[in-house]
């Protein structure tokens, strides 16, 4: 009998402690990759959307939407990290290190940090470290995130696991900026607002008023522009018979229309600097329609540019002026699909 060749994807049991892993097929950014992206999230911030803007900034031309640059190394990943995956569980110590740029060809790797069997037998947790790099293997991005993984064998005997201890935020003083870059230099007429870093207080609140249904055939198109082969978000037979009896929506599809939607009332927070943590609460499904708040936790001032850490909170079919979060026990409003924590760079 020859040699199966086909690649079914690694389970739980398959994974060992600090192993790096260096994913298949780099990737080229065109301008078409940008705007489909741009076509698919309804984004509307302006360095993204405009070589002239970009230029007045200091950037040669207009850089790659970094969360754009997140999911398709994201996607590098999947078929050795998170093919048979349950779930995306979080993210924590993410940082967007250089811009990237239509031409530039990304690559990713990644490193097993932590690997925790769950007490059901059926499941376990992997931690990675993925670190992502242009064509001149400088590095673009680093992240770390941790996923549920079925088990090839569920019940069989495994090792003791390991957590890592990964830090709550990316502290201010290692954020880092793009060199020669002045976010100040964007109009307000070109960024569509007047609201810049010193105008946000720690502790205020912003609803971003609109929503944005999430449509099958856009969710397929986006996880396939980031060449995700998930099963759970693309294989509806299988899905079936799966907890929820349908596919499910790609969490960063979430992330990137939470992002889009926070223009209305951020404008000028052009430049995400870090991830510092982000679950996926519950889960999103076609037809369901996302709204986004936000709550400035914190200010740093980087000197050519203010930065602001932000907690985004996404809801399905649930408008946020009043702000739906978490009770006194810490349970999530059954709403909530998303809670991200990340870094963005602001105009001053």
């Amino acid at each position: 009998m020859s040699e199966t060749k086909t690649n079914a994807g690694r389970y739980f049991e398959d994974f060992r402690l600090g192993e790096t892993i260096h994913h298949a097929t780099p990737r080229t950014i065109t301008s078409g990759d940008a705007t489909l992206y741009l076509a698919l999230t309804g984004s509307r911030f302006c360095l993204y959307c405009s070589d002239e803007v970009a230029r007045s900034a200091g950037f040669p031309a207009a850089p790659v939407d970094p969360f754009l640059v997140f999911h398709i190394l994201f996607g590098k990943t999947v078929p050795d990290i998170s093919r048979n995956a349950v779930a995306n569980l979080g993210y924590a110590e993410g940082q967007f290190l250089a811009p990237v740029f239509i031409g530039d060809t990304v690559s990713a790797q990644s490193e097993i940090i932590g690997l925790k069997p769950n007490s059901n037998g059926q499941t376990g947790v992997v931690y990675v470290r993925t670190t992502g790099f242009n064509q001149r293997k400088e590095i673009v991005l680093r992240y770390c995130r941790w996923v549920l993984v079925n088990r090839r064998a569920p019940g069989a005997p495994i090792a003791a696991g390991s957590v890592p201890n990964l830090a709550d935020a990316v502290a201010a003083a290692d954020l880092i900026l793009p060199p020669q870059i002045n976010f100040s230099s964007i109009s307000n007429i070109d960024a569509g607002s007047t609201w810049r870093f010193g105008d946000y207080v720690v502790g205020e609140r912003i609803d971003h008023v609109d929503g944005m249904t999430v449509e099958e055939a856009e969710h397929q198109i986006a996880t396939r522009l980031y060449q995700n082969t998930a099963r759970v978000h693309f294989d509806a037979l299988a899905q079936r018979s799966s907890r929820f009896g349908k596919r499910l929506i790609y969490g960063g599809v979430a992330i990137s229309l939470a992002r889009a939607l926070s223009f209305n009332g951020l404008e000028h927070a052009h430049w995400p600097l870090a991830l510092n943590g982000g679950r996926h609460v519950n889960p999103l499904f076609a037809g369901d329609t996302l709204y986004a708040w936000t709550q400035v936790l914190d200010k740093a001032d980087l000197g050519p540019a203010g930065a602001l850490r932000l907690r985004t909170i996404a809801t399905r079919d649930r408008p946020c002026a009043d702000f739906p979060s978490q009770d006194d026990k810490g349970v999530y409003d059954s709403a909530i699909v998303l809670d991200l924590d990340y870094w963005v760079a602001i105009g001053k």
